[in-house]
């Protein structure tokens, strides 16, 4: 189990986390400069914090109040770093006997770094030096290097950047197979929603150095509910509310009443974009199409949609839909419809 609540000043930019994590995979989701990379490396004791703890199953690592700050070597946590950091000089199996910091006979070497070169499918190249080695097998000796130490917790600083599209998710796949098989829990920094969302059991999102609520990955995917976290899973339609009666707002940036459900203290909402219809029937929660721009994308057409305050900040609709149907519904009279099952009720702030 890993709990962290920590504090860091740095001036123009300050560090408030809290979460914990005690089994599986724990993904911090943040734009770039939001704190990720600096929440692990305070962990790894690279960094250190102003003030908190940072516990690691009932071993405190950090605590400003009892002056502990244990040395990074003491720590037993692993931390895999964005270019790996391999020595170009070694072989793939000095890189990974280097990492052995344990007082133990050449033949235990041996026997340990042999295991690891089997588990992680790279025996064939022990000799190699990086420079020799694909990005995938360059992930596995650092992971190698790691694993020789036993951790108790293993730290991923945006693992695949220095991938591309095409070798990113076989390595994805071999990486949370390794975790699994070792039973080592994780906590995985990315700025990818989508990494996220496939490798992860649990996120929590990191905004402006500050960490939100940890929740399971499809819960937060689904039932976002904050701003920053339907913002960063995929979100675009955002508008402030004003209640206006027994579940009914007033959408300040759309100019529009809105029925929903569930209503309780937030102060925005949110619709994604392929949940909003389009109908030729005026119902609740909706409003005629009339000014709108359209995209061509891909897979999908986009109409980006004036609403009725389009000088608000969010005062335009982002809907995407099939190519085909936009071109059989373009022609007739229509209305833009936000069902109210579809509305995320959210608040601004964490």
């Amino acid at each position: 189990m890993i709990y962290v609540d920590i504090k860091k000043d740095y001036g123009a930019f300050k560090l408030e986390v809290k979460f914990k994590s005690d089994k599986g995979i724990l993904g911090l989701l943040g734009e770039s400069g939001s704190g990720k990379s600096l929440s692990l490396k305070s962990i790894a004791g690279i960094e250190k914090p102003d003030y908190g703890k940072i516990i690691l199953n009932d071993r405190a690592l950090f605590d400003s109040e009892k002056n502990i700050n244990l040395r990074p070597q003491d720590r037993r946590v692993g931390y895999l770093f964005q270019d790996y950091a391999l020595f170009p000089n070694m072989t793939v199996l000095e890189n990974i006997n280097v990492g052995i910091r344990e007082k133990i006979s050449k033949d235990e070497k041996e026997k340990i770094t042999q295991k690891i070169l089997e588990d992680l499918e790279i025996l064939n190249i022990k000799n190699s030096y990086p420079k020799e080695i694909s990005g995938g097998e360059k992930q596995r000796v650092a992971l190698g290097r790691i694993l020789v130490n036993k951790p108790e917790i293993l730290l991923l600083d945006e693992p695949f950047s220095a991938l591309d599209d095409f070798l990113r998710w076989k390595i994805e796949l071999n990486l949370k197979d390794l975790i699994r098989r070792y039973n080592l829990p994780s906590i995985f920094v990315s700025h990818s929603r989508d990494e996220i969302y496939r490798i992860c059991d649990y996120i929590s999102i990191i905004k402006d150095g500050k960490s939100e609520e940890k929740l399971e990955t499809k819960d937060l995917f689904k039932n976002p509910r904050t701003f920053s976290a339907a913002l960063i899973s995929g979100c675009k339609n955002f508008s402030s509310i004003e209640t206006i009666g027994q579940d009914l707002v007033y959408a300040k940036d759309w100019g529009i009443n809105l029925k929903v459900k569930g209503l309780k203290n937030e102060d925005m909402v949110g619709i994604r974009s392929h949940h909003i219809n389009l109908s030729e029937i005026e119902g609740e929660n909706s409003f005629k199409l009339e000014n709108y721009k359209e995209i061509d994308d891909l897979f999908e057409k986009v109409l980006i949609v004036e609403t009725l305050k389009p000088q608000e900040k969010y005062g335009h609709l982002r809907i995407s839909l099939p190519k085909d149907q936009w071109e059989e519904l373009k022609k007739k009279v229509l209305y833009v419809n936000l069902r109210e099952e579809k509305l995320m009720l959210l608040k601004s702030k964490g």
